[in-house]
């Protein structure tokens, strides 16, 4: 027990002195979430929106592969982007492996079927009447997608948080892809495993309380949201 109340207090000195490194992992670790998740929310949710109002035949089985991939191991993401990305691999001359950048695609993977997952659902929450409503009003697509983004809004934003708190709490693609690089492809969950690892507790314990409070941030933005969302 005294061992886990050092770690506590050396962790939270490392926090309050604002030490280089914790600051340095924080920032890569939200440029690689944000903007996976990011970019995922631009083309997954227009994709749910679609696949929720269009009929088609073989709609079930793209519905099914969406589902089992947002339960997708991130260990295979990061195993098909590493072989795609390494130098025998087919894209070996662009040289992004071991990059933020490759980090960013690998966190894209991840987070769209789980944003198209839930913006699906969203789509099926939608009262049947409001959807006929908004085309029997003679509105353009374009109009009618607009309103479509105002009756869902609050499940768009709830999908984009659970892309986005996916990407932060992953650690296998990107350790994979991303090679835990000190200042350069270091980030939170990669960093725990590492100073664990090392037996460096203080350091862990610091990066885990900054991984909570960020994960923390997103799941009280989603109750907010479905609280507002009821109301």
């Amino acid at each position: 027990m005294t061992g886990l109340t050092d770690s506590l207090i050396g962790a939270g000195k490392l926090i309050l002195t604002f030490d280089s490194e914790l600051v340095s992992i924080t920032v890569l670790t939200l440029y690689v979430s944000l903007f996976g998740a990011i970019a995922a929310g631009l083309i997954a949710a227009p994709f749910g929106i679609l696949l929720g109002l269009k009929n088609f035949r073989g709609k079930g089985i793209v519905v099914n592969i969406i589902n089992t991939f947002m339960g997708l191991p991130p260990v295979i993401v990061g195993l098909l982007l590493y072989v795609l990305f390494s130098r025998q691999g087919a894209l070996g001359n662009t040289g992004l492996l071991f990059t933020p950048q490759i980090m960013v695609l690998a966190q894209f993977i991840i987070a769209f079927p789980i944003i198209t997952g839930v913006t699906l659902s969203a789509m099926q929450g939608l009262e049947k009447d409001v959807h006929e409503l908004i085309v029997s009003l003679g509105s353009t697509k374009t109009q009618r997608m607009s309103l479509i983004f105002f009756e869902i809004r609050y499940g768009l934003i709830t999908a984009f948080m659970a892309g986005l708190g996916r990407a932060f709490s992953e650690v296998g693609a990107v350790i994979i892809v991303g090679g835990n690089i000190r200042n350069h492809t270091r980030v939170l969950t990669t960093s725990i495993v590492l100073e664990t690892s090392r037996g460096e507790f203080e350091q862990a314990m610091a990066l885990g309380i900054i991984l909570l409070a960020l994960v923390f941030v997103i799941n009280y933005g989603i109750t907010i949201l479905q609280g507002e969302s009821q109301r």
